[in-house]
């Protein structure tokens, strides 16, 4: 295979790499905004997934573990959320932006404090990362063809975080439109009070979705700590939870729409990485800004047609 298939190969990979943390934080918006509840926090809920991902899979050692644990520290921050949206009633977006304040300060106040004062982490030992997946598999098989076999590895060889990421897009896509459930939070997030009329119980489907929504925002976190890279740093999640709040808004606040834009950013994100490691001459500021630029140009040029659920960020009190 000549290097520009072997360049291509490379970009697909660490596109799917790189998509992955966004998807899972992107479902986790398309299922709380489809319930009426505009969750802004992602990025708070992803750095306390990444911080918890990382402190058990190098104390614990199983990565699967740590995976789920850095679920359930995005959804401990989500319930600050629900809480605060739901019960009390108070502005969406404040209370989302109170949750990207405390989340980052307070996964850096973990890592102080389980890291012996370090701002990052200690790295996860390889071996306690997430498993590789289909790796050498094609060139392997006996009827491989050299140069294509070699391609489908590169493409293919991935983290399980990144496969079930995918499936999940399946999931809540049969959840959302193929459920009674899946009926019942898109009628809460149109119109809860029709649906209060018809014997839903908004605010239970409310709570569900949110606390759904911080566990799979932690989950992104916790990919980027147990895949991406082997630690946490202050600076790892810097903007992916509003690259995934973007991809919900250009997805159309569905699930396969929002894995699509989720690939858009993955690709602008793997094509940064990629530039920088073949030692072009771009300045790094350039590189790293690619996929915020790439972020902005999609949500000014695409989202004008997009409409979101009737009732999404309107605070719901049943009383009145």
């Amino acid at each position: 295979m000549n290097n520009i298939g072997l360049n291509i190969a490379s970009i697909l990979s660490i596109t799917l790499l790189y998509s992955a943390p966004l998807i899972y934080t992107a479902l986790g918006g398309v299922l709380s905004e489809n319930s009426g509840v505009v969750n802004i926090g992602l990025e708070g809920m992803m750095a306390i997934g990444a911080i918890i991902g990382s402190i058990v899979g190098y104390y614990v050692g199983n990565p699967w573990l740590a995976f789920i644990c850095g679920g359930l520290g995005g959804m401990l921050l989500a319930l600050l959320h629900a809480i605060a949206t739901i019960h009390f009633a108070a502005d969406h977006v404040v209370s989302g932006i109170a949750i990207n304040l405390i989340g980052p300060g307070l996964s850096v106040f973990l890592c102080r404090l389980f890291f012996e004062g370090a701002a990052m982490s200690k790295s996860v030992p390889y071996a306690n990362k997430l498993p590789v997946l289909f790796k050498n598999v094609f060139t392997e098989s006996a009827n491989a063809n050299g140069g294509i076999a070699k391609f489908m590895d590169i493409v293919f060889s991935q983290y399980a975080s990144v496969y079930i990421s995918f499936i999940l897009v399946f999931v809540m896509y049969f959840i959302l439109y193929k459920t009674r459930l899946g009926l019942r939070i898109r009628a809460v997030g149109e119109h809860p009070k029709a649906a209060e009329t018809l014997g839903v119980n908004a605010y239970l489907i409310k709570y569900i979705c949110v606390l759904g929504s911080g566990f799979l925002a932690g989950l992104g976190g916790a990919s980027m700590s147990l895949a991406v890279v082997s630690n946490f740093r202050e600076t790892l999640i810097s903007g992916q939870g509003f690259i995934a709040l973007a991809a919900v808004i250009f997805g159309g606040w569905k699930p396969h729409g929002a894995m699509a834009a989720c690939l858009l950013f993955g690709f602008a994100q793997g094509l940064s990485v990629f530039l920088g490691s073949q030692g072009i001459e771009i300045d790094t500021n350039v590189l790293s800004m690619i996929p915020y630029a790439i972020t902005l140009i999609v949500l000014i040029v695409f989202v004008k047609g997009s409409r979101a659920p009737s009732a999404d960020g309107i605070p719901y009190e049943r009383n009145k």
